[in-house]
Parts: C-alpha cells; sequence; structure tokens
C-alpha cells in the first residue's frame, strides 16, 4: 500500500481565524514528527504562507519534502471569475517556485471548478488533488484536462477520531491512499470559537494521533511516496 501524507499549508482555520499559531507553533512540531518517522510529505502551500514564512518553506524543501500549491490567499476557486482565479494562480506559483519545482495542486476547501483545469495545465501543472472522497462521492483517480487527479481519501479531522474509530475506517481504505492535515491542528484550539471538528482533540492530542496513525499503516508494510510520484506510475 501506498500512502501519500499531504499538508495544507494555510493561515489558521480558514475562514474562521486570520492568525498564523500553526505555521509559528504547529509547524515546527509537524516537521519534526514527520522528519522522526522518516516519512516524506507533499506540502500544499498558499503564496501568502510562503511569503510570510520563506524559512519555514525552505525547511520543507531541505527536508526532501514535496512543494505543492494550494492558492495565493486560500480563498475560494468557486467564487472566483475565470482572470481572478488565473491570477492566483500566476501569483501563487511564482512565488512557491522561487523555492522549488511545483508540478502538484490542492484548491482551498478541496474545491476547484472543472472548467478551471485547464488554467492549472497551462501553468505547468500535472496533478490535482482537488477533490475529497468524503465530499465527491465516487471520486476516483482519473485523468481530465490534462491532468491526473487524485482526491483525498477522508477529511484531515479523522485523524483525530478515537482510535478505535479510525482505524476501523483506516482498514477500509485502499491505494492510493490519500491523508491530509493542517500545521494548525498541531496548536491547541480547543477553547477557540469554531466549529467542532476544527477544534476538537487539537494540538498534544493532534500529534499523538498523527504518531498512532503512521504507526497503523507502517505495520501493515505501507510506504509513503510524494504525491507527485504518482504522475509516473499512474
Amino acid at each position: 500500500m501506498n500512502v501519500y501524507f499531504t499538508v495544507d499549508v494555510e493561515q489558521d482555520c480558514p475562514p474562521y481565524l486570520n492568525t498564523w499559531r500553526g505555521m509559528e507553533e504547529g509547524m515546527p512540531v509537524l516537521l519534526e514528527a514527520l522528519a522522526a518517522a522518516e516519512v516524506r510529505a507533499t506540502w500544499f502551500t498558499t503564496g501568502e504562507a510562503a511569503r510570510r514564512y520563506p524559512s519555514i518553506i525552505r525547511a520543507i524543501v531541505a527536508g526532501g519534502h514535496e512543494l505543492g500549491c494550494h492558492g495565493d490567499t486560500h480563498r475560494s476557486f468557486a467564487a472566483m471569475t475565470r482572470e481572478e482565479a488565473a491570477g492566483e494562480l500566476d501569483a501563487s506559483s511564482d512565488t512557491l517556485r522561487q523555492f522549488a519545482p511545483v508540478h502538484s495542486f490542492r484548491a482551498p476547501y478541496l474545491t476547484f471548478p472543472t472548467r478551471y483545469l485547464a488554467l492549472l495545465a497551462g501553468r505547468r501543472y500535472g496533478l490535482d488533488s482537488s477533490q475529497g472522497r468524503h465530499k465527491h462521492l465516487g471520486a476516483s483517480v482519473h485523468r481530465a484536462g490534462g491532468l491526473l487527479r487524485v482526491p483525498a481519501s477522508i477529511t484531515s479531522s479523522t485523524l483525530r477520531w478515537p482510535h478505535l474509530l479510525r482505524d476501523a475506517l483506516f482498514g477500509r481504505l485502499h491505494d492510493p491512499v490519500v491523508l491530509f492535515v493542517h500545521p494548525w491542528e498541531f496548536v491547541d484550539l480547543r477553547r477557540e470559537a469554531l466549529r467542532f471538528d476544527c477544534r476538537f482533540r487539537t494540538g498534544r492530542a493532534a500529534l499523538d494521533a498523527l504518531n498512532t496513525s503512521l504507526a497503523f499503516f507502517k505495520a501493515r508494510g505501507a510506504t509513503f511516496p510524494t504525491i507527485g510520484s504518482l504522475c509516473s506510475t499512474i
């Protein structure tokens, strides 16, 4: 089994918050945990996050991870005109490609209009992970608009479920398994005015859940490639 571990790098829990504790407090914890587990990840990063925290983006690349694009400002592409979407992609691509080659994309909120796929292909993207199987029933790996489309297998908060429920769901997943988290989940946000699924078991509990989730798949012989590597295998 191949497990593709991904991280959506953005401000704290948009659209509810506009702080950056995840970058400042959660990111070091997450980078250290993945290094200890010897797991390479794909970091779908907004242009804004990269401009604010260039040293963190350099650390991601230096750690052997893949850098991907998550838009520029975390606005929903579904609310943009074609011209706005093109501008958002240009700004983020220009910023991120100063750090590393970037060919994988995930839209904020896992929502990207199919009519904009050509905008990605025209900007040298080969893979789009802007669907989630929890949001798009029947979503599967397929090619469309010149891109390989690879949906996320589950939503990020699933990793923080009680382990018996979580592991039961994990056991039903099939290759390729695409997991994702956010740096802000590794900051204690339990007292913030957020939806329950955004704030429950954040902070230390999220770190423990991450470690046991990775251990679950490792015990079953999983490997952890970066998601961009799928383009050469499918």
